[in-house]
């Protein structure tokens, strides 16, 4: 049976999938996509995996206290950051910051996030891409969800999120 929603996450993957590439060809030293991969033992895939869980755990926790700063250290912070939600595009690390301070100007306007269905796959030995659900309850119960995906690089040693795209399920 044919599904409207299906299909436009299935176009939506294949276009993460293709911009996810994009990015991780544009590293200064790249020895190529399946080379790099290749290079790496399962037990170095898994670290890496693992270290980009913790940091995300790390960020749900700043969220969960209501501290955006805290949030927004795992983002790289350049101004070529970009943030994509509710078809708009926000350029830059202190853009982002702002556009998250104006929809979310008090702990309570952040209430509690909770992420889960995630998935990590490393492209490169330094990009990886993130994707997973969230869902956002507020201090009057209102309730809110969607999926994400990040595009990661490891920057100057340190996992950094480089894209951001958020998308809101709305109920039919």
């Amino acid at each position: 049976m044919f599904s409207p929603l299906k299909s436009e996450l299935s176009r939506f993957n294949r276009t993460i999938y293709v911009f996810a590439f994009w990015v991780s060809s544009m590293a200064p030293v790249s020895l190529g996509f399946s080379q790099e991969l290749t290079s790496l033992s399962q037990q170095e895939i898994k670290s890496e995996t693992e270290t980009i869980e913790k940091l995300l755990a790390t960020q749900t926790k700043a969220w969960n206290r209501g501290s955006l700063e805290s949030f927004m250290e795992t983002y790289w912070k350049s101004e070529k950051l970009t943030f994509s939600a509710g078809g708009t595009t926000t350029r830059g690390w202190q853009s982002t910051l702002d556009r998250y301070k104006k929809r979310y100007a008090t702990p309570e306007e952040m209430g509690q996030v909770q992420f889960d269905g995630l998935e990590i796959v490393l492209l490169e030995s330094r990009t990886a891409l993130v994707m997973g659900n969230w869902h956002l309850t507020k201090k009057d119960a209102a309730k809110r969800s969607g999926n994400y995906s990040l595009v990661m690089k490891k920057i100057e040693g340190e996992w950094k999120i480089v894209h951001d795209h958020s998308s809101e399920l709305k109920a039919d």
